[in-house]
C-alpha cells in the first residue's frame, strides 16, 4: 500500500475496552480510514461519543450491527469480540473477501478438540482455523504478510511466549518445569461488570485466579511446543491486580546443561535487536508496569543464579496484548511501517 491511498477498516466490538483502544489508534494513522463501527451481538445502537465522551469531535461514527459494516465495503475488519461470538462473523465476512484480526480464542488453537476443551463451546469455523495466522508478529511476520484471517494472541500468553520461544528454538533453556507467574490489571477481564471485577471485590486486594484451568494455558503450551520441537505443558498462574492495565509475568526457568546466561542473553539479542517494541532491559533489573502503560512495548529483563533463571515481561494488555498487537498485525498485512499508529 501507498501512504496516499488510505485502507478502509472497520471495528466490530467498538464498545468494549479493546475497541476503544484500537480505535484511537486508527484516527492517528495516515494509512487507515474507519469507515464503520459495529458492537457485539447483545449491544443496542449508538454512538461512540455515547458510549466514551473522549470520541466528541474526533470520531462519531455510529456504532451499529455488524451487517452495516460489510454495506460500507471495507478492506478489513477488525473483530474485538469474545470467543464463541467472533467464528460466526469472521466466516461471513471472509467469505465475501474481507481480510479479519480476530481478537477472540477462535482462531488461536490448531486443534479445534482443545478450542472445544477449554472453551466450552464447538467450533463453527474448521476450515478458516486451517488457514488462519497466529499474530506474534515478532515470529511470525512472513505469514501474516500473505495472510487473510490473523489471530490476535491472548494478553498473558504474549507476556510468556516473547522471552521464551527464542531461549526454546535455541535451546538454551530446558522446556520442563517452567512456571509462569502473571499478574493483570482488571481490564484484562473486559467491560462486562462481574462480582470478581466489581470495586468492593478488587480494590486493595490481591488474588490469583484460574489455577491450571486458565484458558490461556494451552494457547501458551501450543506455541511453546512449536518452539521447542517436542511438547511443553507450563504451569500457568495468573493473579487479578487492582490497576486499571498492565500485566507483568515472573517467569522462572533452568538452563540446559552447558548453557550459561550469556547464551540467554544473546538469544534474546539475536530475536529482538531489530525489533523496534521489544525493549531487553539490563541483567539483574526488574521490569515495571508503570513504563509500559499506554504503549505497544514489551519490556523484559532477567536474573540468573546458577542454572536457575528468573525472568520478568511487562506490557499493556490493552495495547502489545489486544489492540496494539492488532494494528501492528494490520500494517504487516497492508505493508505499512509497523509503528504507524502506535507511537
Amino acid at each position: 500500500m501507498t501512504e496516499n491511498k488510505k485502507v478502509k477498516v472497520a471495528v466490530c466490538g467498538a464498545s468494549g475496552y479493546t475497541g476503544r483502544e484500537l480505535l484511537l489508534r486508527l484516527l492517528r494513522h495516515p494509512g487507515a480510514e474507519v469507515t464503520g463501527l459495529a458492537h457485539g451481538p447483545s449491544s443496542e445502537d449508538c454512538s461512540m461519543p455515547d458510549l466514551f465522551p473522549e470520541f466528541k469531535n474526533l470520531c462519531e461514527l455510529p456504532v451499529l450491527g455488524v451487517d452495516a459494516l460489510v454495506e460500507k465495503r471495507p478492506d478489513a475488519v477488525f473483530l474485538a469480540l469474545p470467543h464463541g461470538a467472533a467464528a460466526p462473523i469472521a466466516k461471513e465476512l471472509l467469505a465475501k473477501g474481507l481480510k479479519v484480526i480476530d481478537f477472540s480464542a477462535d482462531y488461536r488453537l490448531k486443534d479445534p478438540a482443545v478450542y472445544e476443551k477449554w472453551y466450552k463451546v464447538e467450533h463453527c469455523d474448521r476450515d478458516n482455523l486451517k488457514k488462519a495466522v497466529y499474530g506474534l508478529c515478532e515470529w511470525y511476520r512472513e505469514d501474516i504478510k500473505k495472510a487473510s484471517l490473523v489471530a490476535v494472541p491472548g494478553c498473558y500468553v504474549t507476556s510468556a511466549l516473547i522471552p521464551l520461544i527464542p531461549l526454546l528454538r535455541d535451546k538454551v533453556i530446558s522446556p520442563d518445569d517452567i512456571i509462569i507467574d502473571s499478574k493483570s490489571g482488571i481490564s484484562g477481564a473486559g467491560k462486562k461488570l462481574t462480582p470478581q471485577v466489581h470495586y468492593c471485590e478488587s480494590a486493595e486486594s490481591f488474588k490469583a485466579y484460574g489455577m491450571f484451568k486458565h484458558r490461556h494455558t494451552p494457547e501458551i503450551d501450543q506455541e511453546l511446543s512449536f518452539a521447542a520441537g517436542s511438547d511443553v505443558s507450563v504451569t500457568f498462574t495468573p493473579h487479578l491486580l487492582p490497576i486499571i492495565r498492565g500485566i507483568l509475568s515472573t517467569i522462572y526457568v533452568r538452563l540446559r546443561p552447558g548453557k550459561s546466561k550469556e547464551d540467554l542473553k544473546a538469544s534474546w539479542e539475536k530475536a529482538y535487536k531489530n525489533e523496534f517494541f521489544m525493549r531487553l532491559r539490563p541483567e539483574g533489573t526488574s521490569v515495571e508496569i508503570r513504563h509500559i502503560v499506554n504503549t505497544n512495548f514489551c519490556d523484559m529483563s532477567f536474573t540468573a543464579s546458577g542454572d536457575r533463571v528468573i525472568i520478568t515481561s511487562a506490557l499493556d494488555n490493552l495495547v502489545k496484548g489486544a489492540s496494539g498487537a492488532a494494528l501492528q498485525n494490520f500494517n504487516i498485512m497492508f505493508g505499512f511501517p509497523e509503528q504507524y499508529g502506535l507511537i
